[in-house]
């Protein structure tokens, strides 16, 4: 199929990461303790995609017991981006992502960033990257991504179904529902799916399926 566009999350989909991520909440929530440690880890593994403010948000009031305020919650989330900006930027690309994007530019097809990192930041890495030249625009929270991809998909025009999402969380998956895209789940040949029987998996980014 000739895609009217695609969309594309970044950790885990245009670059691995996800394990810079996971070991700076498990830094910062260290001095509570392995139990908490392990919780806060737990939390994000499964909750992938999510956004860190609403993150830091359960990990206070769920798992601390503690409330929390924006200003608490935007100040943790700079501390965050301290530690792991550096990582990412250093990190490997997923196998596959350059083909594909490669492909989709000879193509003259369209892609998005459609991301749970803080739109500013996701702006910078992929900038930083030298990614620009693929991507039509680079989307992030605080805005939910099935919102983000409805969003295109009015002012646009692409029809949904000629429309791919490549994802690796459910999060990803569950954006992909509701919006009525199609979607691809990246999964590490090491790891079990996340996703539903039937979803359509690979272990590297294509555009074939």
């Amino acid at each position: 199929m000739k895609w009217d566009a695609v969309f594309f999350d970044c950790d885990g989909i245009i670059i691995d990461s996800v394990d810079v991520k996971t070991k700076a909440f498990a830094e910062m929530f260290r001095a509570y303790g392995p139990e908490v440690e392990k919780a806060v880890v737990d939390y994000h593994l499964k909750n992938g995609g999510l956004s860190r403010f609403e993150k830091f948000r359960y990990y206070y009031e769920q798992i601390l017991k503690k409330p929390i305020d924006d200003k608490k919650i935007d100040e943790l989330a700079e501390q965050f981006s301290k530690l792991v900006l550096d990582k990412v930027l250093a990190s490997a690309f997923i196998p596959g992502a350059m083909e594909a994007l490669q492909k989709l530019k000879k193509e003259n097809i369209p892609s998005y960033v459609v991301s749970g990192t803080p739109h500013n930041e996701i702006n910078f890495i992929i900038k930083e990257r030298d990614l620009l030249e693929f991507f039509i625009e680079m989307l992030g929270s605080p805005r939910q991504k099935h919102e983000i991809i409805d969003g295109i998909l009015k002012s646009k025009g692409y029809q949904k179904e000629r429309c791919l999402f490549i994802g690796d969380a459910m999060t990803d998956y569950s954006a992909a529902k509701k919006t009525g895209v199609c979607f691809l789940g990246i999964v590490k040949q090491t790891e079990p799916s996340p996703f539903p029987d039937g979803t359509c998996v690979s272990s590297r980014v294509t555009l074939e399926i």
